[in-house]
């Protein structure tokens, strides 16, 4: 099995080393690790437990090549822009100042991650063990030139961010794309990030994140997943929260072949919170995996999770959320919650919540639940004169609403309530 899994993950090195730019901006010995570790170990299977119903070898042993730099043109970037936001755009997994806004607000830094300090590289794949995921290890590789934002001690933006990345192909291609989102202390900043593929290429998408929320810091974040037909992606967060620190994440996928979603949250000072959420909607025959690790590390901590689905015809819907408390980390508060709707015969959820608990004084919960659209509601709505489709939208929508409204920004959240009513 392992030569099988070799193979694919030395076919991809081979196909893509060739075009790929050399990443200067990870330390040797960590690119060393990271490429024994693919080499080693492969992409992963359905026969590994963390990628059971995501076979992601099989997926990859398609032709995908590193994809060529393509013309963006700021008329493309336009349809996509957010009211009373700021925008800043990667294509193709490298940062464009070119065609980013002019961003000029106190306390906000923004570099390409091959202009970086010293310093600032060090943070670098300080979150991530690179010998843990082949994702992981095959961004750190073939990392494209992404971003480093930086938002100072003290300084509270009030523009949210808005960070398009646009991949884009006219065959099928790979991207690695990767940034670094470090908030200082007492720092405050509201970011979305918008994921969409254009073109007649398919284009595998292999996201990394590294988030840094420092002491009494608050970061914000929406991830918008619109990849259509075209898009198949891994995206992996890696958060690392500090003390009496607040990180809110909220994803929302709309379409895409198929999304995997790692999302690793690290609450390493006391008083420091998280809380995720999502909200999925598949067709056809998509796949949507999203995974979740809540690690509290420390006392005096508490997390929440909410993910709901909505999964048609043929597709498939995967939540695995695991919270981890470990030995010290005592009066701990850690709650999770997946609700699911299957409108098809044919659909699938799987749907695994877990605790692992080492600490003896703490509050923690999980639930799951999965069924159909509830038929007394439609009855009730039918015989006030609503008609069926009318009705089945409006329940759908109230379902997810609890989601949307999570979401801060109100050109976002208006812009995916509309997307939203006409996917389902």
């Amino acid at each position: 099995m392992i030569a099988e899994k070799s193979h694919t993950a030395q076919n991809i090195i081979e196909k893509i080393s060739s075009s790929a730019s050399k990443v200067g901006f990870i330390d040797n010995s960590t690119l060393t690790k990271a490429l024994m570790y693919l080499e080693n170990t492969g992409i992963p299977t359905h026969k590994n437990e963390d990628y059971k119903y995501c076979n992601m070898d099989a997926i990859l042993k398609k032709e995908f090549r590193n994809v060529e730099q393509k013309f963006i043109s700021p008329t493309d970037i336009n349809q996509y822009k957010l009211q009373d936001t700021v925008t800043l755009v990667v294509v193709n997994g490298t940062y464009s100042e070119t065609l980013s806004d002019k961003i000029i607000l106190k306390g906000l830094h923004i570099a390409a991650l091959s202009n970086l300090d010293a310093n600032a590289k060090k943070l670098i794949s300080s979150s991530t063990n690179v010998e843990t995921d082949a994702f992981i290890a095959l961004n750190t590789v073939f990392s494209s030139n992404g971003f480093h934002l930086k938002v100072e001690k003290g300084t509270a933006l009030r523009i949210p961010i808005h960070i398009l990345y646009i991949a884009s192909s006219e065959s099928e291609a790979i991207v690695n794309t990767r940034n670094l989102i470090e908030l200082e202390e007492n720092s405050e900043a509201l970011i979305i990030e918008e994921q969409i593929v254009i073109g007649k290429g398919k284009v595998f998408t292999n996201y990394l994140s590294e988030k840094f929320v420092a002491q009494n810091a608050k970061l914000n974040c929406t991830l918008f997943q619109n990849e259509g037909a075209q898009g198949f992606s891994v995206n992996t967060n890696q958060v690392k929260v500090e003390r009496s620190a607040h990180y809110d994440n909220t994803t929302v996928t709309l379409s895409g072949q198929l999304v995997r979603n790692n999302h690793n949250v690290v609450l390493s000072g006391e008083n420091s919170e998280a809380h995720l959420n999502g909200l999925f909607s598949s067709k056809g025959t998509q796949l949507v995996d999203n995974h979740t690790l809540m690690d509290h590390q420390v006392p005096h901590c508490e997390s929440n999770e909410l993910y709901k689905g909505i999964i048609n015809d043929k597709s498939t819907g995967v939540f695995n959320g695991k919270i981890f408390v470990r030995k010290d980390a005592q009066k701990t508060n850690a709650y999770q919650s997946s609700k699911n709707i299957l409108l098809s015969d044919d659909a699938t959820i799987n749907t695994k919540p877990q605790l692992e608990i080492y600490a003896d004084d703490v509050k923690c919960s999980h639930g799951t639940s999965t069924g159909k659209i509830d038929e007394s509601a439609m009855f009730y709505l039918n015989a006030r004169g609503i008609g069926k489709e009318s009705a089945r939208k409006l329940l759908l929508g109230s379902f997810a609403l609890e989601v949307i409204n999570k979401i801060e920004v109100d050109s976002l959240r208006e812009k995916i309530t509309q997307l939203f009513e006409n996917e389902i």
